[in-house]
């Protein structure tokens, strides 16, 4: 019985074997179709690998032979598809939704449109003089609609369109491993040199009675919809719960925000101060500390939530936003031998394969659409390279490599005050085991930030290594600073030394100035602190 074969880094069915021969020199010689005639021609690779311009064998309409096939057409697939793409090799991308994925239709495009609104009122009302000119509230409907716009009205040509250009082939429907190098969609089977698996992540429902028989929201069904709910009830304390309570609540909802612990625990602590006190005067009931016990909707739609202490709470929907985790659910990946928690190394290979790498939130690191896309920017040229039989450049900060992954990360929660944080808070940084110094200045006494809103309030503190003399750590809450974030970033990523820092001089008056007084709070170099 004939079984399937690896034949120069290839994959081949029994099928594509018999399509395919060795030739008498060891050259493996490849059938395809031609795509005007229909007939069949051979290619002669004397290589040990796929040419550069990529290989594709089509035998009889069902196995085709690609050089990478990227699982999950969002904007890390896109990318871990364009970069491979732009050295020379063949790429497929399999979707089973709209391409552009999760991102551009459900989650950071429309979700930040809806909140765009809502800060533009409140920054024209925090100044004298816009203050009084502004005596409407928000178009609801025509957020509404510039909402839609960002997403093309859920329609994905456009991007399906960038795919054409880019010269990547789109497959689609659900795409499962089934062996190395294997993919199945639907009942067509393909194989390739390497897999990249770009499903991103799914959210975590929590263990609450009857919750999910009361059909709550996800940030999928708030970002969509098509009306503001009266009352709403948010579970969660994080980016997504935050953002959303501050976006439904400019736009009419009476809002309770439910948190176990503080908001956005994982960022500095006077980062909860200033979100709860600014949500509190928008207007949203913050109970920290509270847990439903119990939810259910009743026959007339109104959902009734049961807190530990025995509150209860009653609102038109409910929006759980407790978190999410990697998509690792029906990729095959027992049928290879791997578990659902993929360990993956810098160039985003997962651990004991050759061909399969893990890119984005599917393999854990971090979460954050701009992160897996500085991961995929890497490892679609490591694919390429590895492909090509070139030199893989990983050594950190190298070409192929994501090493910002580990201590500079930066992420901005589009609150109001927004909050920019980029590497490692105080605390973590003294669990890792370095010697820091915290240093925080209060941002409503920076020139620009007093000439930005009227009673600017805002924080700001830089964490600094105590023993090499740079940042690794920045976090800015207030309005507008996350343009702020990016100087951050760099200082971090080019371990700028704090005395260097003194010579970047911020323009006046701006917010940046905040850099000039933080580093004055520091103290100036051989000064005595």
């Amino acid at each position: 019985m004939a079984t399937a074969a690896w034949v120069h880094g290839f994959f081949l069915t029994p099928k594509m074997q018999r399509a395919s021969s060795i030739t008498g020199t060891g050259d493996l010689r490849h059938f395809v179709r031609d795509p005007v005639s229909g007939d069949l021609r051979s290619t002669l690779s004397s290589e040990p690998g796929p040419t550069e311009e990529g290989i594709m064998n089509d035998i009889e309409g069902e196995t085709h032979t690609y050089d990478l096939i990227v699982i999950g057409a969002g904007a890390v697939g896109e990318n871990v598809a364009d970069y491979a793409r732009k050295r020379g090799i063949r790429v497929a991308i399999v979707e089973s939704e709209l391409v552009g994925g999760q991102c551009s239709y459900w989650a950071c495009m429309p979700s930040k449109a809806l909140l765009r609104s809502g800060h533009a009122l409140r920054a024209a009302q925090r100044v004298a003089g816009t203050r009084q000119a502004v005596t409407g509230v928000l178009d609801v409907a025509a957020v509404l609609e510039r909402r839609t716009g960002f997403t093309s009205e859920w329609k994905d040509d456009g991007q399906v369109e960038w795919l054409e250009s880019a010269g990547i082939e789109l497959i689609r429907g659900h795409g499962r491993l089934i062996g190395p190098g294997q993919v199945q969609v639907d009942d067509q089977i393909y194989s390739a040199g390497a897999v990249a698996l770009a499903t991103g992540s799914v959210p975590v429902v929590p263990d609450i009675p009857d919750l999910v028989d009361a059909k709550p929201w996800g940030t999928r069904e708030a970002t969509a919809t098509e009306s503001i709910p009266s009352r709403l009830i948010v579970i969660g304390g994080g980016v997504a719960a935050t953002e959303l309570a501050f976006a439904f609540s400019s736009l009419g909802a009476q809002v309770t925000l439910l948190s176990r612990s503080r908001l956005l625990k994982h960022e500095e602590p006077f980062v909860n101060d200033l979100l709860v006190d600014a949500l509190t005067e928008e207007g949203v009931d913050v109970r920290i500390g509270a847990t439903p016990e119990r939810v259910s909707r009743d026959a007339d739609g109104i959902v009734t939530a049961v807190l530990d202490d025995g509150t209860q709470l009653s609102a038109d929907e409910i929006l759980v936003a407790t978190g999410r985790r990697p998509n690792t659910d029906d990729l095959g990946l027992e049928a290879i031998g791997l578990s659902s928690e993929l360990e993956v190394d810098d160039t985003m290979l997962v651990a004991g394969t050759d061909w399969l790498y893990a890119v984005g939130d599917v393999g854990g690191r971090a979460l954050l659409t701009h992160q897996g896309k500085y991961q995929a920017r890497a490892a679609g040229e490591a694919i390429a390279a590895r492909l090509q039989g070139s030199p893989v450049r990983d050594e950190p900060w190298g070409q192929h490599v994501a090493t910002a992954d580990h201590r500079a990360v930066p992420h901005v929660v589009f609150s109001d005050p927004e909050v920019a944080s980029v590497g490692l808070t105080e605390s973590r940084a003294r669990e890792a085991g370095i010697n820091v110094r915290g240093v925080e200045y209060d941002l409503g006494s920076v020139a620009g930030a007093s000439l930005q809103a009227d009673g600017y309030t805002g924080r700001a503190k830089m964490v600094i290594d105590e023993d090499r003399h740079v940042l690794v750590g920045a976090t800015f809450v207030g309005q507008d600073v996350a343009e702020l974030l990016h100087s951050a970033t760099i200082a971090i990523v080019g371990e700028v030394p704090i005395d260097r820092l003194w010579h970047a001089v911020p323009a006046y008056p701006t917010i940046s100035e905040v850099w000039l007084r933080l580093l004055e709070t520091y103290g100036r170099p051989g000064s005595e602190e």
